[in-house]
């Protein structure tokens, strides 16, 4: 944990992105918690005009499945913008590799998608990055909408311009924003259609929507219906997907349509939550799908493993983790006029508690091993070996892991240890790529640690 400004400590890195990371800072007094994206205006050349715009955009926004702006701030070269915290974590953290989610959860949150997005176009905004990373929750696992840094104004004063720049991620983007130029408004419904496909089947349709996707290529041509992904799907799922993922942008359906269609109406009952349980979940799923290596899943002994490419030789690991055990800390954030108005932003180290340990984000891709925090990483390291996912450990004793998706796309992700006096917690996080992807690796290390797995 490092000390923000007087009274405010970042106690956890939230996510990373194109110019920077968002932490979660939390108030030693009243322990209320803020969100912290930090952007290094020089880190691109336009990243300052990038962070304007942002901000501006932001500011217009008042809506309870948006995420709320509570102020900026500049120093020298580095710009610090003040979120509201969604302590339920992204929603891919819910979806559930090839197997999505429960029906009525995934109704629930395609409705407060929608409800935040006709805000959006109500006010002439797009957001053209509409993806599960960038769909948080709340305490109340209620949606709200994130990240805004590649948002634009489409209508001004009644009059709507095309759009030319290609933005967003591939697998969710449009096939027209590919080609351009492009209405706003299709163009974030069709990636509010992969995230309804996503949710309910835990896979993505294709790596992108061109005719080099022979996935996309076949639903072109309607000749996919066949395939396991799209079986899934119920009859009225599937109809809503065709009709929402439409490749034409005008034969597309548009947000009261989808609103109105026959799936969004049906009255799910909840008989079981697949995202309660995750010992549960472990054992439905399926082997995932691994373009790296076909191995199936190990129960990988305790003796030491041999690093691939680590920053610090595995041997001196132990002595490592004895040297910075004294500086792992948490705590939490929120008078927010404290925050703004402090002039002096400094960085120190200083101690976690265990109450305030609770407010961190709450996230599925985390457990708690029942061993000591040395022989919990060496573990971890002889499991990521066994895969062969090339990783490196910092000095803070970090394991960042660099590998591809399905798709051949990077991905990559970073594996905290914290001593928590009676079990040792493990927390993944996505750093880049598919959230999904991400969940998959999850499962497949946690289902080769499971002797040392601390029963809930």
């Amino acid at each position: 944990m490092e000390r923000f400004v007087d009274g405010w400590n970042i106690v956890q890195t939230l996510g990373e992105g194109a110019f920077g990371e968002v932490k979660l800072l939390i108030n030693e007094k009243t322990n209320d918690a803020v969100a912290l994206k930090i952007v290094d205006l020089q880190r691109a050349g336009d990243a300052k005009d990038c962070v304007y715009k942002e901000e501006r955009i932001h500011r217009m926004l008042h809506h309870p499945h948006i995420i709320k702006l509570l102020g900026k701030r500049e120093e020298s070269n580095v710009a610090y913008l003040f979120l509201e915290f969604a302590s339920g974590g992204e929603l891919f953290d819910k979806i559930e590799p090839d197997v999505g989610m429960h029906s009525g959860e995934a109704q629930k949150y395609m409705t407060q998608l929608l409800d935040g997005l006709e805000y959006l176009h109500r006010r002439g905004i797009t957001h053209r990055d509409i993806k599960p990373e960038n769909l948080l929750l709340d305490e109340e696992n209620n949606l709200k909408i994130s990240d805004f840094g590649m948002a634009t104004i489409f209508r001004l004063k009644g009059r709507e311009r095309q759009l030319d720049k290609r933005c967003g991620t591939l697998p969710y983007v449009a096939p027209e924003v590919l080609k351009g130029p492009y209405f706003a408004q299709p163009s974030d419904i069709w990636s509010c259609g992969i995230v309804f496909v996503a949710m309910l089947t835990g896979e993505l349709p294709w790596n992108e929507p061109t005719t080099e996707s022979p996935e996309f290529a076949r639903w072109v041509k309607s000749t996919c219906i066949t395939e396991s992904l799209w079986k899934k799907l119920s009859t009225m799922a599937f109809s809503l997907a065709r009709k929402i993922l439409n490749p034409e942008p005008a034969k597309r359906l548009k947000l009261p349509e989808i609103l109105g269609h026959t799936w969004m109406k049906v009255e799910f009952t909840l008989n079981e939550d697949v995202t309660d349980n995750v010992e549960q979940q472990c054992k439905r799923i399926a082997l995932p799908r691994d373009t790296e290596n076909k191995k199936e899943i190990p129960l990988l002994p305790s003796s030491q493993p041999t690093a691939r490419v680590p920053y610090v030789d595995i041997s001196s690991l132990t002595a490592v983790l004895t040297s910075n055990k004294n500086q792992i800390s948490f705590s939490q954030p929120t008078q927010n006029d404290d925050l703004l108005l402090n002039s002096q932003i400094s960085f120190t180290q200083s101690q976690l508690t265990q109450n305030q340990f609770k407010r961190l984000v709450k996230r599925m891709t985390r457990f708690t091993a029942k061993i000591s925090q040395e022989s919990t990483v060496l573990r971890v390291c002889k499991a990521l070996d066994y895969f062969e996912y090339p990783w490196s450990i910092d000095p803070a004793s970090i394991i960042t892991v660099s590998t591809v998706d399905s798709g051949k796309l990077q991905l990559v992700f970073k594996i905290s240890t914290i001593d928590m006096d009676d079990h040792v917690l493990v927390d993944f996080r996505l750093s880049k790529g598919c959230g999904i992807e991400f969940k998959r690796r999850f499962v497949k290390i946690k289902n080769s640690l499971t002797d040392i797995i601390c029963r809930v």
